[in-house]
């Protein structure tokens, strides 16, 4: 029986929020801070794209390697530059209204991973009483 990955793949978006939330949360810090780059990390689609969840047999080691979970795959990079705001006088790129609307996109997709899970669960639950 081929085990469920959805609780894994729940757990990776889950770290992947928590690290784009400090991310983000350091842009609002350093608004202030001269010569501050605003920066953000990649997708979580260019995430999930370099992971592996179904991990398929290979009958032959030329066939192509699994890639790995490890956090190499989350990096953090500079922001591309608001058109709206563009460099700032001191050299700060940090547009608060673009930071603040990050923080609620981060903040549902962390509510609609948690309501995912615990739907799941509680259906997986209902499977095992009957």
């Amino acid at each position: 029986m081929q085990p469920i990955q959805l609780f894994e793949l729940a757990s990776r978006q889950a770290e992947w929020l928590s690290v784009r939330q400090e991310v983000v949360a350091s842009n609002i810090a350093n608004a202030s801070t001269p010569k501050y780059l605003s920066k953000d990390i990649t997708p979580f689609s260019a995430v999930l794209d370099t992971t592996t969840t179904v991990q398929m047999a290979r009958t032959n080691p030329n066939h192509m390697a699994l890639s790995d979970l490890s956090d190499d795959n989350i990096a953090i990079k500079e922001s591309e530059l608001n058109d709206e705001i563009g460099m700032q006088e001191s050299g700060n790129s940090v547009s608060i209204a673009e930071e603040l609307t990050k923080t609620g996109e981060i903040k549902r997709q962390h509510e609609l991973n948690t309501n995912l899970v615990a739907s799941f669960h509680r259906m997986m639950l209902m499977t095992v009483k009957r």
